[in-house]
C-alpha cells in the first residue's frame, strides 16, 4: 500500500481522492459507515427524500467521487494505535468487534476537530448537547435536538444551529452568543472575500429576527437548571475577557445547546511523533507542518482541521495538497502546485476570522465553580484539582496522576482544555505555558476480547516447576 489516509472528512477523502488520481495506491480509513464526515455528514437512509441542503449536496457529491474512484475504503474503522517500522507505518485498526493492521508507506491524517465545551453549573444534566453534536443529529437524522432550545455559543456556528433547530420544527427560546457585534464588525474584511458564505449567515440572522427570537450578544449560559432534566438556564453578560458581570436571567428551555470553539485532533499526529505548536489565531495547540501538509516525521501528511481549525472551506484544498504531496513522495505525480497553495491560503484566511471569534478568553474558565465537575469520566471537580494543584501538581500528567481527571474512556479530550486553563489560572501563567498531557495508545477505547482474539493459554510458555 502506498498511501494510507486517516479520517474520511472534506480533507481527508479529498487527500485519497487526489493521491489516487496520481497514481498512488490508497486506503481511506473513517469511523463512520460513509465519507462526508461532521461536516458533510451523510443522511439517514430512512430520511433521504428530505430536502437537500448545502453540506448534504457537498457530501452527496464527495460520496459519489470516493464511490467512482480507486479508493479502498475501510469504513466503520477505528485507528487505536500508529507505529513505524522499517519505514513503514503500522495501524492498529478496530473493525466489526476485532483488531487487524495495515501497513503503508505513507500516512496522511485528516482527523478533523472536535467541539470544546467550557465545564459550567448544571453542564452534565441531561438535556445540554454541544452545538456540534446538535449539528450532527439534524444532519444524519432531520431531527431538532429539543422542543424548546437555548443556543449558546461564540462564532458562526451559534447561528447556523439556531436556524436549523427553526427549519426543523423546533423553537428556539434565545441565541446567546459571547462574541460583541464589534468582533464580527472585525472579521468583515475576511467575509467579504467569501460573499457566499456571508450572504448565507445574513439569512439566518433575518430569520431569527422576523420570527422574533432575542439574540443576546456578549452574553452566555452560566447554569443549567433541572434535576433529571433541563428545565431553563442562566444567561449573564460577559465583559471582553468573557468573564460573567451582568444581572441573571432565566429562560425555560428542555435543551441547551452549547459549545465554545473547535479544537484540532492531534493526538493521532502527536502518537505518530508530530511536535505541537500553539495557534494564536483560535487559541489551541496544532500541530506543526509545512504549506504543503509536510511533517518532520519522514512519510507522515496531516491537513483539515486535525492539523489547524481552518474550517470547512479551506479543508477540501488542504487535502488536496497533502495527497498530492503525499503520492509525489511516494512516486506518482508532480506534488501540490504553487496555485493550489494559494488558494488554500485564502480560503484559510476566512477559517481563521471565523476561528478567532471563539478563541477562549481568560474568563470563560471562571463559569466552572469548585463543586462543578470537569472530567466527566471519572466525576472529578474543579475543587479537586485546585486542591492538586495546591499540592505541587503543575502539569497536566501530575493532576491526572493525583486525581485521575483524563484517565477516562475519553483520554482527556473533554476536559483537557478546561484543566489546562485551571492550571494556568491557579499557577498565574499564560494559559498558552501549559502543554497538553502526553498521548499514548489506545486513541480510543479497544474491548479486551477484541485484544484476546485468537489467544490461546495453552501456548504460554510456563516452565515445569523446579523438583523438591
Amino acid at each position: 500500500m502506498d498511501i494510507a489516509v486517516l479520517g474520511a472528512g472534506p480533507a481527508g477523502a479529498h487527500a485519497a481522492l487526489a493521491a489516487a488520481n496520481a497514481g498512488a495506491a490508497v486506503t481511506l480509513i473513517d469511523d463512520q459507515p460513509a465519507p462526508g464526515g461532521q461536516v458533510w455528514r451523510a443522511k439517514s437512509a430512512a430520511i433521504l427524500s428530505a430536502p437537500a441542503t448545502p453540506e448534504s449536496l457537498a457530501g452527496d457529491a464527495l460520496r459519489a467521487a470516493v464511490a467512482a474512484s480507486a479508493v479502498e475504503r475501510m469504513p466503520s474503522t477505528r485507528v487505536w494505535s500508529i507505529e513505524r517500522h522499517d519505514g513503514l507505518w503500522t495501524l492498529h485498526l478496530l473493525a466489526d468487534g476485532a483488531v487487524t493492521t495495515l501497513r503503508a508507506r505513507k500516512l496522511i491524517l485528516a482527523a478533523g476537530a472536535r467541539e470544546f465545551v467550557q465545564p459550567f453549573p448544571g453542564w452534565t444534566t441531561p438535556g445540554v448537547v454541544g452545538l456540534a453534536g446538535a449539528t450532527a443529529t439534524m444532519k444524519r437524522d432531520q431531527v431538532a435536538p429539543g422542543r424548546r432550545v437555548v443556543v449558546c455559543g461564540t462564532g458562526p456556528l451559534v447561528f447556523f444551529v439556531a436556524s436549523e433547530v427553526r427549519r426543523l420544527g423546533g423553537e428556539v427560546a434565545a441565541v446567546v452568543t459571547a462574541n460583541s457585534r464589534s468582533d464580527w464588525l472585525a472579521a468583515l474584511p475576511a467575509m467579504a472575500r467569501q460573499p457566499r458564505l456571508a450572504v448565507r449567515g445574513a439569512r439566518w440572522l433575518a430569520d431569527l429576527a422576523l420570527a422574533g427570537v432575542p439574540v443576546l450578544w456578549r452574553h452566555t449560559v452560566t447554569a443549567a437548571t433541572g434535576r433529571d432534566r433541563v428545565d431553563g438556564v442562566v444567561v449573564r453578560r460577559v465583559d471582553s475577557d468573557h468573564r460573567a458581570v451582568g444581572t441573571a436571567r432565566h429562560f425555560s428551555a428542555d435543551t441547551c445547546a452549547i459549545g465554545h470553539g473547535l479544537l484540532p485532533n492531534v493526538e493521532p499526529g502527536r502518537l505518530a511523533g508530530i511536535g505541537v505548536q500553539r495557534d494564536a489565531v483560535a487559541g489551541s495547540w496544532c500541530l506543526e507542518a509545512g504549506a504543503d501538509g509536510s511533517t518532520m516525521v519522514d512519510g507522515l501528511f496531516v491537513c483539515g482541521d486535525g492539523a489547524a481549525v481552518r474550517g470547512a472551506l479551506a479543508a477540501p484544498l488542504s487535502g488536496e495538497i497533502a495527497g498530492r504531496a503525499a503520492a509525489a513522495a511516494s512516486g506518482h505525480g508532480d506534488g501540490p502546485s504553487d496555485a493550489l497553495i494559494r488558494r488554500h491560503r485564502r480560503a484559510a484566511r476566512f477559517g481563521a476570522a471565523m476561528a478567532s471569534l471563539s478563541r477562549p478568553r481568560p474568563g470563560l474558565a471562571a463559569l466552572a465553580t469548585a463543586e462543578t465537575i470537569v472530567c466527566r469520566c471519572e466525576g472529578v471537580t474543579r475543587g479537586a484539582i485546585e486542591d492538586e494543584i495546591a499540592s505541587g501538581a503543575g502539569t497536566c500528567g501530575a493532576v491526572k496522576s493525583g486525581t485521575r481527571a483524563g484517565m477516562g474512556p475519553c483520554g482527556g479530550r473533554v476536559c483537557g482544555t478546561a484543566i489546562m486553563s485551571i492550571i494556568a489560572a491557579a499557577r498565574d501563567v499564560p494559559v498558552e505555558t501549559v502543554r497538553p498531557p502526553s498521548v499514548r495508545p489506545p486513541l480510543t477505547p479497544v474491548p479486551v476480547s477484541a485484544l484476546a482474539s485468537g489467544f490461546r493459554y495453552e501456548d504460554l510458555p510456563i516452565r515445569q516447576p523446579a523438583p523438591l
